[in-house]
């Protein structure tokens, strides 16, 4: 099976299943525990914490360890839900991922304003300029990099501006991490990751929060994380995920990005020749380089591409919740204005460090064989 769902989850890279292997041989103690092979655990624990936030350039403080970005989004909306004026209002972006989405409005309800995107899904200045000079949010969210299109977001003048206005700014940057250096992630007053979008084990990742700041905690019943997030900390989990970064910026520190964003070109120019019909998303705006988010060509209500494609041994993801069992199509994608018939066409293709040209090729081999094979089909009908 060739894997082409890396935004969804990556593969455990090496260095993550030797650090965590060694971890759990090394630290079976409980972290908080007093006697020494709890205290060695807690020592691992802070070296993984100064390691980290001397990458994301922060404070080993200013960073929470999470079981990942669902818990971080709650934390920072928790948080901030109990900071703000009762009347505040908060915006976020139109195409944030529903850990931020629905938090969002579990927490600060009908105060929540969506930022309008761009039919290329970037965040509307003009409406962020115009509104910003009738109110002050509370709080703006706007994530680094979409899941599900690969547009990549102003983050960092969104941030600054923001900083201008005294205006927090969350950046959900699960997507960004792995891919692009994180340095600049650390100016955000808010930024979360998650160590399975990298390379590293499911369920475990960070929050990092305002400079000097305490943060109201989400989960209550222990002293851990100094009062801010109660429950034993995943050492394993913990210890791998920074393995896993440190592996993906030495690779980042090795490559060339623009070469990959070559390749991901050469991909959509031999796709477009096989498959005149589709439509990449974004097309026109920065994207990742490991992903094409494509409105496939129309077919039959009940034809699936991802299903077709999977029995041919390539794993792409849907790009709408309608092929996922799910009632509403993608908020993301109707928000860029596609219809629910164009959103249910929508997949997303996402590679790795490791994916080559063949294995696009093969990819794209694949979709020519469905559709010659589907045309066939319908001509002898």
């Amino acid at each position: 099976m060739k894997y082409f769902d890396h935004n969804a989850t990556t593969p455990l890279s090496p260095p993550a299943r030797e650090a965590w292997l060694e971890a759990v041989e090394r630290y079976p103690g409980n972290p908080s525990s007093p006697h020494r092979l709890g205290s060695r655990a807690d020592y691992a624990l802070d070296q993984s914490r100064e390691s980290m936030a001397g990458r994301l350039g922060v404070s080993p403080l200013d960073l929470i360890w999470t079981s990942g970005a669902t818990e971080a989004s709650n934390m920072v909306f928790h948080h901030m839900a109990g900071e703000l004026e009762p009347q505040r209002v908060i915006w976020i972006s139109s195409v944030e991922h529903p850990c931020v989405h629905e938090a969002a409005l579990r927490w600060f309800a009908n105060r929540v304003r969506t930022i309008p995107v761009s039919s290329e899904g970037v965040v509307d200045w003009e409406w962020m300029e115009k509104e910003g000079r009738r109110e002050r949010p509370g709080l703006i969210a706007v994530m680094a990099a979409n899941n599900e299109t690969g547009v990549i977001q102003p983050w960092q003048r969104i941030r600054d501006w923001c900083g201008e206005r005294g205006v927090p700014y969350f950046c959900d940057a699960a997507q960004w991490i792995g891919k692009y250096p994180t340095v600049e992630l650390g100016a955000c007053d808010w930024t979360l990751g998650c160590a399975h979008k990298f390379g590293g084990p499911k369920g475990v990742g960070f929050l990092k929060g305002p400079r000097g700041r305490s943060v109201r905690p989400l989960l209550v019943g222990g002293p851990q994380e100094l009062h801010r997030r109660a429950g034993t900390e995943n050492v394993a989990g913990v210890l791998s995920m920074e393995a896993a970064l440190a592996d993906r910026e030495r690779w980042l520190e090795s490559t060339t990005l623009d070469d990959r964003e070559c390749l991901r070109a050469q991909v959509e120019e031999a796709l477009i020749k096989i498959l005149p019909e589709v439509r990449v998303l974004g097309e026109r705006a920065a994207r990742l380089w490991n992903t094409l988010s494509l409105v496939m060509p129309s077919r039959d209500c009940r034809f699936r591409w991802v299903v077709k494609l999977d029995r041919l041994g390539f794993a792409v993801s849907t790009g709408s919740a309608c092929s996922s069992g799910k009632e509403k199509p993608s908020h993301v994608l109707q928000a860029m204005g596609l219809s629910s018939e164009e959103s249910g066409r929508v997949i997303r293709c996402s590679s790795g460090p490791e994916t080559t040209w063949t294995d696009w090729s093969a990819l794209l081999d694949a979709m020519k064989r469905i559709d010659r094979e589907v045309n066939q089909t319908s001509s002898s009908v």
